[in-house]
Formats: structure tokens, C-alpha cells, sequence
């Protein structure tokens, strides 16, 4: 490609990055050693190492005036400044109340200047090489005046929840409390329960969730009301509390009989309310009364490959145990009388995946009594008998290396077959609709980041990063636009049943702020429950481009910055971690014109909840 030698001197800086961190760094850190001869020049930064800032807990009731003291260091350049902010009750977004460059970083903050309630405090580290690190908030209480707060039971309940009803500064006086509630969004309260008076406060408040008042998978608004005499104070809203006393449904499929070698076990499972967050899949040896986990699946498709040679040959019965956010579970039917027979031949491709590209391993498991001379693993275009051999292996694993680039793009099938001492032969079933793709252009890895006021829901001021392996047209992302300034944009969150999938499927995808028509970003699966069931959620968004460094080649990454709700809600957070997968749009052109590869690309890094 004609301007690939003009990226020789970047190319060089960059490997030793890409080769230390694995995947692309983004920093304003300024470059402070240079090394030259006479072709060529490499620069350093000096400091990659992001700083260290945590903010002391003040206490969980402050009044007056208070000090709030952070911490941070940094090990190489050193601490520039520390930022503290906090976030009012009900705030999106988060205020300074001071900035300090000696250590200890402390702020004085007359509480008296601020609304009672509940706060969230952080702090902002920047060290002198640019990096900058965001603490994990703490949370407090400002109680000056008569204070009363509700204790907060999770996004999701079940069962009999425990409310707790918190009053600060009553003096003596014995107040009367109850708990309200109302459908979440109305204005429409009713009595949930006196809370009982004890000699001191707390007042704890039992709510039965699967009284017949309630709806499953509802979402309900709390409140506490405290009278002392003639005066009334409520407190803040705890908003959008589900109701899940309803367990997951989930049904063993049937692997089929006889099992031999490495088999396919699987289940499906729904959960229409807090979302499935594991699927155990069981087995239980005829004659026993043990049943044995031998796969734990967090994602669909809920399925796995096991090895039967581990299991002795005999009758086994198999179901699955799906478990929901709220920790309801549902045991399946057992599927039983199927029978391992591990005694004959048995020969089995294994699954490399749905989009190829570059050089793959191709691997085949194998077994057989009277002995095995070889395992051959073979390619065919899909739907043909045109088999080429990938290679033949004598001993197991039998593992083939299959150049992708020396066939054309498209799909195949793959089969293996195992030939024993005296040359009978035994066929696998074909592993179809694998599909070669080695467009150049193609999705390389993608990030959120918080940086608004809840961690792990989506909203004002998180962040979500597109990285793609070479540089992206930005005319092809949207006509007209050179990448250069902001585009405005709108990010949609979608329920999984939305897009006509199920279980923890909740999908991201970045619309025109004209028309709603979808830009050629492609789609995020969040792979967990972001958002409640049915919902959506369309937020005020700005496109931004920039250039990163992947495996020496320039690169394009999009960031897309989440601005106010626009329409919808009932975001929630996940229950669970979980590696988002996301799936190109073919319409993103390279600067040659070629259409990018639509093959899903994983999230990397460690496993995470996302926001």
C-alpha cells in the first residue's frame, strides 16, 4: 500500500508501546527522550504510568465544616495537582471544591453552604506527565438540619426486604415514620408499612415483595415520611427498586446417545426480569444420588465442550441450573438414559469460530479403541464435496495451522477424519458456515469509561471507545464529516428483546441526530442487563476521531461521549460482569475504499462491568 512507508517513524515508537501494553494507549503525556541516527528518529515518554489517588471516607454523617483529605502518588514524574469534587443528591454531574499540589491534598468544605442529603466524594489526580486517575467515590451523609434518609435496597428485590429509616438531628422528639411507594415515575404515594419506633433510630420497616399488591418485574419508587408534631419531612426518592420473585426458566438440550469423545452440552435459559447471570450444566451417573458441575456459563449461547473420556462408560442422566441477579434459581428436567461409550471410534472437529482471518489453529479430538495411525483435518467450500486436506497429525492433540489468506474470503465447512491400525476409517460430522474474512480493515477492540455520577450504569458523561485496526474514512461514517471536529450524535440502549434476542443481550448502537438511521459504527451486545426489560434509552451524544498505534499500523478510534438522556430511561446496573462483543458495520470504509470486516470482536482486558 502506497502510504505505508510513511508511517516507518511512528511504526517504530509504537511497536515498543503496542509490545508493552498489549493493545493502544491514549495519553497527553509529552515526550521527553529522543534518541536519532540518520534515517530515522524514536521518542519516549518518560512517564507511562498513570497515578495512584484514593479520597478518605469523612465519615458516614458530616456537619459544619469538615476536611476532606486525598491520596496519591506517583512513581515516576511525581504529583502535579489533585482535584476533589463532589456530587449533590441528584446531581449528573460532579463539582470542584478545591484543587491542591502539596501533599496531604485536603479541601475545607462548610457543609452549611450545601443542601442536606447524601454526597459522593472523589478525587482527580494528574501527575507531571500528563496522566490523570479518577478514585473510587465514597459516600457520605450532610446532616445540619432535620435529615431523614431511607436506606437504599439494591436495584433488584425479592422476597422480604429490610428498609431502615435514618433521622439526624430530631433532638428528643419521637417521631412517627413510615415507608411510601409509589409505580416508578408517578407521584401517586401509598403507606407501605409503619416503621417500628424503637427507643434510637434507625426505624426498620419490613417490605413483602410478593404481596399481591406489587407486580413482578415492576419497578417501584421509596420514600420514608417523618411527622414530629404538626411538621412533616420526607426524604429523598429511591428510585426505579424491582420487584424478581420470579425464578429463570431453563431446559436442558438433549446432547443425544451414544456420547462419544468431545461433545457439545447446552441449555437455553430466560429470565425476564433481573437477567440470567450463570448456567451450571450437571451430570448424574446412573445408580447415584451426586449430580457433578463439569461446565459454568455466564454468556450466552449457554453451551460447552466436554471431553466424555473423563467420564467412565455408563448410563448418565444431565440438567442445568440457571440463576438470575437476585440469586432466584430453576432447576431443569433431567434428560436421563443416555449412555457414554467411549469403546468405538469417535472423531470430532472442534468448533475455531465463526470468522476467520489470518492463520488459525484447527483442532480435532479423537478416540478409539483399537488405536488411532492418524487424524486428518480437511477443508471444503460450503455445500461442496471439494475436500483439501489442512494437514494430517499422528499424535493428539491433532492441531492443523491454516493459512486463511491462501483462500478466498467466504464461507467453509471443516470435517476430520481418524484412520485406526487397520486403516478403517471414521468421519466426523461437518462443522459448517465457518466464514474466512481477511478484509484489512477490522474491529480491534472496544472500552467504556466512567465518567459520570454512577458507575456501572450508563449515563451522562461515560464514555465509549471504537478501536479499529487501520485508519477509518470518516465520510463513510457520516457524509460530509472530516473526523476533525465533534459530531453530534445519539447513542440508543436497547433491551434484548428489543432486538430480537433474549437474556443478557441489552445492545448499543449510535444513530444520526436527523432520521434515527443507525451509522455504520455497527452494534455493542453489553452481554448483561443494562437496561430494564422492553426499555429504551436514546441519550445526546458527540462522535469524536482520533489516532492510535495497533500492531505498528495507524489506527482510527472513535470515542463516543454520552451527553444528557434524550428520551426513555430505566437504565440500570448489571448484575454481573461480563466481555462486551462488538460487531462492525461493513459500511466503514478504509482510506482505499475497502469495507471494513463485520467478523465480533471481544472486549480485551480484564473482565469488568462496563461504565
Amino acid at each position: 500500500m502506497a502510504r505505508r512507508p510513511l508511517k516507518l517513524m511512528m511504526a517504530l515508537g509504537a511497536v515498543m508501546v503496542v509490545a508493552l501494553f498489549g493493545m493502544p494507549s491514549f495519553s497527553s503525556a509529552t515526550f521527553t527522550a529522543t534518541t536519532q541516527n540518520a534515517t530515522s528518529t524514536v521518542a519516549a515518554a518518560f512517564d507511562w504510568t498513570a497515578p495512584v489517588v484514593s479520597v478518605n471516607d469523612p465519615g458516614s454523617v458530616i456537619k459544619d465544616t469538615v476536611t476532606i483529605t486525598a491520596n496519591a502518588t506517583d512513581a515516576r514524574s511525581g504529583i502535579n495537582n489533585v482535584v476533589v469534587q463532589y456530587l449533590a443528591p441528584n446531581a449528573v454531574t460532579w463539582t470542584t471544591l478545591c484543587t491542591d499540589t502539596t501533599s496531604p491534598y485536603t479541601c475545607s468544605w462548610n457543609t452549611k453552604l450545601v443542601a442536606d442529603g447524601s454526597y459522593s466524594l472523589r478525587a482527580i489526580a494528574t501527575d507531571n506527565a500528563g496522566y490523570t486517575t479518577t478514585s473510587d467515590p465514597v459516600t457520605t451523609q450532610i446532616a445540619n438540619n432535620l435529615l431523614v434518609v431511607l436506606s437504599d435496597p439494591g436495584d433488584i428485590v425479592k422476597g422480604n426486604v429490610s428498609l431502615t429509616t435514618t433521622i439526624y438531628n430530631a433532638g428528643l422528639a419521637v417521631p412517627s415514620v413510615k415507608v411510601e411507594y409509589a409505580l416508578a415515575g408517578t407521584t401517586t404515594w401509598r403507606t407501605l408499612g409503619v416503621c417500628t419506633a424503637l427507643l434510637l433510630p434507625p426505624y426498620p420497616c419490613t417490605w413483602n415483595t410478593t404481596s399481591a399488591t406489587f407486580t413482578q418485574g415492576e419497578s417501584y419508587d421509596l420514600r420514608a415520611v417523618a411527622t414530629i408534631g404538626t411538621t412533616t419531612t420526607t426524604s429523598a426518592t429511591v428510585t426505579e427498586v424491582m420487584i424478581d420473585n420470579t425464578a429463570p426458566t431453563v431446559t436442558m438440550t438433549d446432547p443425544g446417545t451414544p456420547l462419544r469423545g468431545t461433545t457439545t452440552f447446552a441449555a437455553t435459559a430466560t429470565d425476564a426480569d433481573a437477567g440470567i447471570t450463570t448456567v451450571a450444566l450437571q451430570y448424574q451417573r446412573t445408580g447415584t444420588t451426586t449430580w457433578t458441575t463439569f461446565c459454568t456459563l455466564s454468556a450466552e449461547p449457554y453451551s460447552c465442550r466436554y471431553d466424555t473420556n473423563q467420564l467412565a462408560d455408563a448410563t448418565y442422566a444431565f440438567r442445568a441450573i440457571a440463576t438470575d441477579a437476585i440469586n432466584n434459581t430453576t432447576t431443569s428436567t433431567a434428560i436421563t438414559g443416555r449412555v457414554v461409550d467411549n469403546t468405538v471410534a469417535a472423531v470430532a472437529v472442534e468448533d475455531p469460530g465463526a470468522f476467520l482471518a489470518g492463520t488459525v489453529t484447527v483442532t480435532a479430538s479423537a478416540s478409539s479403541s483399537s488405536g488411532i495411525i492418524n487424524v486428518r483435518i480437511e477443508r471444503a467450500p460450503v455445500g461442496t464435496a471439494t475436500w483439501t486436506t489442512l494437514c494430517t497429525d499422528t499424535t493428539s492433540p491433532y492441531t492443523c495451522t491454516w493459512d486463511t489468506t491462501t483462500v478466498s474470503d467466504g464461507l467453509y465447512d471443516l470435517r476430520a477424519v481418524l484412520t485406526d491400525p487397520q486403516n478403517r476409517v471414521t468421519t466426523s460430522t461437518t462443522l459448517t458456515n465457518r466464514r474466512v474474512d481477511n478484509s484489512p480493515l477490522r474491529g480491534y477492540d472496544v472500552q467504556t469509561a466512567n465518567g459520570g455520577s454512577t458507575a456501572f450504569k450508563l449515563g451522562t458523561g461515560d464514555t465509549l471507545k471504537l478501536t479499529y485496526t487501520d485508519q477509518v474514512a470518516p465520510g463513510s461514517i457520516s457524509t460530509g464529516w472530516n473526523g476533525t471536529t465533534s459530531l453530534a450524535v445519539v447513542l440508543r440502549l436497547r433491551d434484548a428483546l428489543l432486538v430480537g434476542s433474549s437474556g443478557n443481550n441489552d445492545t448499543i448502537d449510535v444513530l444520526k441526530t436527523a432520521g434515527g438511521t443507525a451509522l455504520p459504527l455497527g452494534s455493542i451486545n453489553l452481554k448483561q442487563n443494562y437496561i430494564k426489560n422492553n426499555k429504551t434509552a436514546q441519550f445526546n451524544a458527540t462522535l469524536t476521531a482520533a489516532t492510535t498505534t495497533v500492531d505498528g499500523t495507524t489506527a482510527t478510534v472513535y470515542t463516543i461521549t454520552i451527553g444528557t438522556l434524550a428520551s426513555g430511561g430505566s437504565v440500570r446496573a448489571p448484575g454481573a460482569t461480563s466481555t462486551m462483543v462488538w460487531t462492525p458495520g461493513a459500511g466503514a470504509l478504509d482510506l482505499e475504499g475497502r469495507a471494513c470486516s463485520t467478523a465480533p470482536v471481544s472486549e480485551r482486558g480484564a473482565l469488568d462491568k462496563e461504565f
